[in-house]
């Protein structure tokens, strides 16, 4: 788990004012932490073309040229002058070493972007655009220095930005690294150092959000006790809906999971598995409650009633953020609620709560400030906001999991993560550490999956969750 940090500009201050630091030994070890990974991934004499902004960004590429000079054929672009005192400073020292400067794009073997930092704040003008889509055409492989140009402190392209292979970033990580509208431009992210370990740089600068690792994922292993039985493990009730298949797949992949018990409640014509039981009723020993998945519009029933009137912790998802129903569970302070929206059902979950409405293009933009204010509202509550990164935020803690891909982009996926969270409820694990872990668990299965690309299904997701114990321990 890696704390994520809206801006690292205080982080840097405070190595300036309390350890004596200056901007140049931080340019330094910037550059040198790109100049490492160029020298552990490319062979000597590779060409590197480096395109330097007119600011401290660009101020770093430079001090990069100097730095690669001699073990690699570097090219150095300067498309816009240099403005700031450090990267005028740089420009003199590399200028008395034999460094080519080139007056326009070239194809190298590397491609290093230093045109803007993380602090851009408007759209990007007509010739920095023209100089992306220069940099596109070319074959090299493509490094960000810090961010990608063109992403903006929110994570946004203004109005375009850079596609880079490898974004390494300085001191500590941003969240607008981890902003949907920003993954595909970012590629893999390395953090580097910046004359101080990452502890020393961070210390005393709390955040709320933090990245997760794939190593924080907690399965819910049987290790506790040898003396137990299925109802040592908890009864999940997946309430049914009008789309049977979705709390099957819930309830499949609740069991996969660990839950002693699944009943699906409600009429059911589908055949159900053998290990998945049926009542028209609530269970009367039921831990947790998986309810919205495929229960269509009718929120007006005896089952609803039900539902509301236990307090067992509940996983709400799908066609109920369309409801008013959902208002009364938002109200029940004492119940630990997860609620997993994705972007479409969050902005109806929102227009039906807060009085400032907003859509779709405004959410994706501003993910984490609206799901920090969601969360300002109504405290008690767990939310997962399904997307490219998911967040995961309960109060004024805030979690991101970076880890999924595009094998999860079919239908079913959402009611395979509903029955992983709710498993965990009904085993007694927390709202918060519930949603933690069963998204880790979804997009750990889904990368374990070695089928194409395309053709994972929601069965061979579940299947994929029931390895993750015996692919862990041959690690």
């Amino acid at each position: 788990m890696q704390p994520l940090y809206k801006s690292c500009y205080p982080l840097d201050t405070r190595c300036y004012e309390e350890y004596a630091l200056t901007e140049d030994i931080l340019m330094e070890h910037a550059s040198m932490g790109m100049a490492n990974y160029i020298k552990q991934n490319f062979k000597e004499q590779s060409t590197v073309l480096i395109v330097c902004g007119v600011g401290n960004n660009g101020a770093d590429s430079i001090v990069l040229a100097r730095l690669l000079q001699g073990f690699y054929d570097v090219k150095l672009y300067i498309p816009f002058g240099v403005r700031s005192v450090m990267a005028k400073i740089q420009l003199e020292r590399v200028q008395t070493l034999d460094i080519k400067f080139v007056d326009e794009v070239e194809e190298a073997d590397v491609i290093v972007d230093a045109i803007f930092g993380a602090g851009l704040s408007r759209e990007l003008d007509e010739k920095t655009r023209k100089l992306i889509v220069e940099l596109e055409a070319l074959k090299g492989f493509k490094i960000a220095c810090d961010i990608p140009t063109g992403i903006d402190i929110d994570g946004n392209p203004l109005p375009m930005a850079l596609f880079v292979d490898v974004t390494i970033t300085m001191g500590a990580l941003k969240e607008a690294l981890y902003s949907d509208m920003a993954k595909d431009f970012v590629g893999e992210i390395i953090c580097v150092d910046l004359g101080l370990s990452h502890a020393k740089y961070i210390e005393g600068f709390e955040t709320d959000t933090y990245l997760l690792d794939e190593s924080d994922m907690k399965l819910p292993t049987r290790n506790w006790s040898k003396s137990t039985h299925k109802g040592s493990f908890g009864h999940l009730a997946v309430i049914a809906g009008e789309k049977e298949g979705a709390g099957i797949l819930t309830a499949s992949a609740s069991l996969r999971f660990g839950v002693g018990l699944v009943t699906m409640v409600g009429e059911i014509d589908t055949p159900l598995p053998l290990a998945i039981m049926q009542d028209t009723n609530l269970p009367y020993n039921t831990a947790a409650i998986a309810f919205g998945m495929g229960f269509g519009k009718d929120f007006e029933n005896e089952i609803v009633d039900d539902i509301l009137d236990s307090k067992v912790p509940i996983i709400l998802d799908a066609d109920i953020f369309h409801s008013e129903t959902i208002l009364e569970f938002l109200e029940q302070n004492d119940r630990e609620i997860v609620l997993t929206p994705h972007p479409k059902e969050f902005v109806a979950l929102w227009n039906m709560t807060v009085e400032t409405p907003i859509n779709i293009a405004l959410l994706q933009a501003n993910r984490f400030d609206k799901v920090r204010e969601f969360c300002e509202f109504f405290p008690n509550v767990t939310i997962l906001l399904k997307g490219a990164n998911m967040i995961i935020a309960q109060d004024n803690r805030f979690f991101v999991n970076p880890h999924g891909s595009s094998k999860l982009s079919k239908g079913g996926s959402g009611d395979v993560l509903s029955g992983l969270i709710g498993g965990l409820l009904a085993q007694g694990k927390s709202a918060l550490d519930s949603a933690i872990h069963g998204s880790l668990a979804m997009t750990a299965g889904a990368k374990a999956y070695r089928g194409s690309s395309y053709g994972m299904l929601p069965t061979d997701l579940i299947e994929e969750i029931g390895k993750l114990e015996k692919n862990s321990r041959t690690v």
